[in-house]
């Protein structure tokens, strides 16, 4: 997204955080940062977070990977947040992005294939828009 967002000089800040708590200071799964780096993005110096109650206010989007995530991201979601939730894959070709962690590598190419789709389509909805991204 970071990427796509820097081509077209979009106006939009985003950040990256997890529903859970268990990855929080680490840098992301070597095989995301190889097929990272097959694809011209380096995320070594990436770090992850977990969601906090300010994002819903501090966002105009969170867009969580699969269902179990926006699940628990409704859950959190403080009262009179204005943050819209959304899927990744609703702006693209629909579903849940599969979880590559306990699969070889092609999982993270095809991961890769469909973040890229849902941020493509995410960017295009938001066009125009100057808006915050989680």
């Amino acid at each position: 997204m970071r990427r796509l967002v820097e081509a077209q000089g979009a106006p939009i800040a985003i950040d990256s955080a997890g529903t859970g708590d268990w990855h929080i200071g680490r840098a992301p799964d070597p095989r995301a940062q190889a097929e990272a780096l097959r694809q011209g993005l380096d995320i070594s110096m990436l770090r992850a977070r977990q969601v906090t109650e300010e994002d819903f206010h501090r966002f105009d989007h969170i867009v969580a990977m699969d269902a179990k995530n926006l699940a628990d991201l409704l859950e959190l979601r403080p009262d009179g947040a204005g943050a819209a939730l959304s899927l990744l894959l609703d702006h693209a070709e629909g579903g849940d992005v599969p979880d590559p962690y306990y699969g070889g590598d092609e999982g993270f190419a095809e991961t890769f294939r469909l973040v890229e789709a849902g941020a493509r389509g995410l960017l295009q909805a938001m066009s125009g828009q100057r808006a915050t991204t989680l």
